[in-house]
């Protein structure tokens, strides 16, 4: 877990036309905070402007001179986005996010100004951002990549020293294992996270996370057989024995993640009185 003393109480440069300033959210879920990043020479844009608390919003604004050009959020989640409609309201800049007909029960409503379309090359003060859809996460979840730097801004895609949430049904396993597959694709030196410090090896780190998803995936799959149903609650019980009451809701939501994909593959079942393995699973796990 994240340590809270880890958090940016300044604009941190972490390249030329990139700075970084923590909001004050620290949490089990959030570690030190949400990472808000401060885009562009001038005019600028803000990526995921974090919660609505004043002194945090306050100093973006003064960061960006008071030229904000847009605010670009990586997903609605609340510890994202909380503070997106004063600072739009503060700055008149547009909000820009990916298009979303129905919000899932963690989003925050927002006013969206501008949706996001996947490749989508925004300019702002002399840099590039290319918006990258990367569900998993969250369903409208988005990076922006800053191709000039080969830095990722994440969001909750990739994050350092914890593992991203997946909560069924916005959150996807599978659509998470393809977001995975695509990061690792581009041509990248560092990842920009919403949380926790900079990832400077993002091969290792994407490699690292595929294989613990797969290991845990490979967990369920044990703990399942054909003659006898579980429930998320027994596998969760099983596979997180160390987490607290408060953190297990999330624990059975990552294996009900794990089994809906297993399912997609046609690896597992959703029977009346639970989960199952079908058959030729329960043989190669046995």
């Amino acid at each position: 877990m994240m340590a809270f003393k880890e958090r940016i109480v300044e604009p941190v440069t972490i390249t030329a036309g990139l700075r970084c300033l923590t909001a004050p959210n620290p949490s089990p879920m959030t570690g030190p905070g949400t990472n808000s990043y401060i885009v562009g020479h001038g005019p600028y844009a803000i990526v995921d402007p974090g919660v609505d608390d004043e002194s945090h919003l306050a100093s973006l604004v003064a960061a960006c001179n008071n030229d904000v050009a847009a605010i670009c959020l990586t997903h609605r989640h609340p510890d994202h986005v909380g503070g997106a409609a004063l600072l739009a309201e503060r700055t008149g800049a547009p909000v820009y996010a990916w298009p979303k007909s129905e919000l899932a029960h963690h989003d925050r409503p927002i006013y969206v100004d501008r949706e996001l379309v996947d490749e989508q090359t925004l300019d702002f003060g002399g840099l590039s951002l290319v918006a990258r859809h990367t569900p998993g996460h969250a369903a409208d979840h988005v990076a922006f990549e800053l191709p000039e730097h080969g830095i990722l801004l994440a969001g909750d895609a990739l994050m350092s020293d914890a593992t991203v949430v997946i909560l069924p049904p916005d959150g996807d396993m599978g659509a998470y294992f393809n977001t995975l597959e695509r990061v690792a694709a581009l041509d990248l030196r560092r990842i920009a996270p919403a949380h926790g410090r900079m990832i400077d090896d993002p091969a290792a780190t994407i490699a690292d996370v595929r294989a613990h998803r797969r290991q845990r995936e490979a967990q369920v799959v044990a703990a399942l057989s054909v003659e006898t149903a579980q429930t998320p609650e027994t596998i969760a019980d099983v596979l997180y024995p160390q987490l607290y009451d408060h953190l297990k809701t999330l624990a059975v939501l990552q294996v009900r993640a794990h089994l809906l994909h297993l399912a997609d593959q046609g690896r597992a079942v959703d029977a009346d009185d639970g989960w199952r393995a079908v058959v030729g699973e329960a043989t190669l796990s046995s």
